[in-house]
Order: C-alpha cells, then structure tokens, then sequence
C-alpha cells in the first residue's frame, strides 16, 4: 500500500512542510466560508476565515486546538496575543447575520452574530439608533465599554439567552438561572456554573461589589442581581472581549432594551473604577473567571 507522502508526490502535490501550513490547507478544505493566509512570517503566522455558516467556526476550533492557533474575533482590541503563537481571525458577516423574531408579534429576537446594530435599528429594537451601525453583534457584545452598565444591573443588555463555543467543543446555552429553571444544565456548563459561584462568593468578587460601577473586566456581578431581576448566566459573556468563548447566537428582548432609558448613566468608565485601589483583586478575579472558560486557552489572554 502506498503511504499518502507517496501518493503526494506521484500526482504533484506538495505536502505541507510546516504544522502552519497544514493547518490553513485543512481549514481551506474544511470550511464552507473565505479563509485567507494573511502571513507565513516565522512568529507572525496569521489567517483570516469569514464563515459560510456557524459550523464553519467550529471545525476552525477543533483545528485551532491541534494545533495550537489562537482563535481571534476580527473587528476588536485583543492586545498582545501569546508570544509567537499563530492566530486565525474570524470575521462574522451577513452569512451568520440572521435577524429576526422568535415568532410573529414576540418581543424576542433571535440574532447571530454577524448582523450589525445597523440592522438592528431598522426593525426599532431600542438602544441602537445612537451606535455605530457598521458595527456587527458580535463585537457589541465583546466591547466592555458597550456593555458597562452599573454593578448588577446586566439586565439592560436586553439579552436572555446566549449558545457559546468553548475551547473545547462544547456549545452551551446560557440564560436565566434557578429553582424555577426547566432545562438541566448539561455537565459542562455544571462544572463551569458552579467554579464562577465559588468566584463570585469569595472576598475579591465582595469587594468588587462595592463599587456602583463594576471594575472587572468580566461580568461575574451577573450572578449577583438585584432580588427582583434573577441571575442570567448569559450576562457573563458581557463585554467578554472575545476571550471567553465564541457567541453564536443571542436571543435580545426589545422590552428590556427600552429599560434602559429609565436607568442613570454613570459615565462608562469601568476602568476608572479598576484603579480606584481595586487593580489587583479585579485583575485576579478575570483571570479566574477566564481559567474556568477558557480551558484550553484557545481564546486570546
């Protein structure tokens, strides 16, 4: 039996020399959407992937975690990425973009990443005539100065149920959370759910709470609300900056959204609060909440 090597070489193809290389010859052939080398440079490997459909991003997870590329959101800050590590830009647009109601006359939408606040202020959903329209769902969500409403009042997001994509292949679906709650969590998002309450019940998350205006760059005062508004386990993903996992659709409630008029502003300036002596139990507490979602470290630091 001829090896694949062999069978290479005898019709002219050239194997991939580098893990590199092989990793953008099989995301090529895996997806259904654009996928682009941007740069082969030693330490600066780089490629670009705009979905055809939501599966494409997870089989551009399982070959991102082979081998070792670093999964980016394209169109937010991510910073310094691992020393050296290649990454994969993933670009949502118009072909996971889908908006619409969950049923004729519902206040709740059904939305996918890559529809724009644009398309969202043309079917009136409150709150979005003032934003950037160009600006897709995806990086509203992951933008922490978009979503820094005040210490426990998450719920003016207008989100109620949010899928994410793990690093490690698991799709869970987040939103209220308690006695009253019909669907099981599976065993993924158990042991997830029950490592962030231990977070939120410990002396840094305490000490955060003090603040009107929530220091941490990861929302973990979500599983603290006020007693009338319950816990929503999709508020964490608020703000999360692409580092936590990858959202693949959110339901948005237009009622909520039209709250948030009624609500004082005060300032956006989380970071303001970080450095009000806070700096180092804030930053502790997001690298715990980022260790317990990020298993794999798949997702930028």
């Amino acid at each position: 039996m001829q090896s694949s090597s062999r069978r290479a070489f005898l019709r002219g193809r050239r194997l991939p020399a580098t893990g590199w290389e092989s990793f953008c010859q099989r995301a090529a052939q895996a997806v259904s959407g654009r996928f682009q080398v941007l740069s082969e440079k030693d330490g600066a490997c780089s490629a670009r992937l705009v979905p055809g459909a939501a599966g494409d991003v997870h089989h551009a997870r399982a070959l991102c975690a082979q081998y070792g590329v670093v999964l980016l959101l394209d169109g937010v800050d991510h910073g310094a990425t691992r020393s050296g590590a290649p990454v994969l830009w993933v670009e949502p647009g118009m072909e996971v973009g889908s908006c619409e109601r969950l049923e004729s006359g519902s206040p709740k939408w059904f939305v996918q990443p890559g529809c724009t606040l644009g398309q969202l202020a043309e079917r009136q959903l409150p709150g979005f005539g003032q934003m950037p329209f160009h600006m897709n769902v995806a990086s509203w969500l992951a933008d922490r100065s978009m979503c820094d409403w005040p210490t426990g009042r998450t719920l003016l997001s207008g989100v109620t149920h949010m899928s994410v994509l793990l690093s490690d292949g698991n799709s869970v679906v987040l939103g209220p959370f308690g006695a009253q709650e019909q669907q099981p969590l599976t065993p993924a998002l158990r042991r997830l759910v029950s490592g962030l309450f231990q977070l939120s019940a410990g002396p840094q998350a305490q000490t955060c709470r003090q603040l009107a205006q929530w220091p941490c760059r990861y929302r973990l005062d979500a599983l603290t609300p006020p007693d009338e508004q319950g816990i929503n386990l999709s508020h964490l993903m608020l703000g999360h900056g692409g580092r936590l996992g990858w959202i693949e659709w959110v339901v948005l409630d237009e009622r909520l959204l039209g709250a948030q008029a009624d609500v004082p502003t005060i300032g956006r300036e989380w970071l303001g609060a970080r450095e009000a002596g806070l700096r180092a139990q804030a930053e502790a507490l997001d690298g715990q909440v980022k260790s317990l979602f990020d298993e794999m470290a798949l997702y930028p630091g």
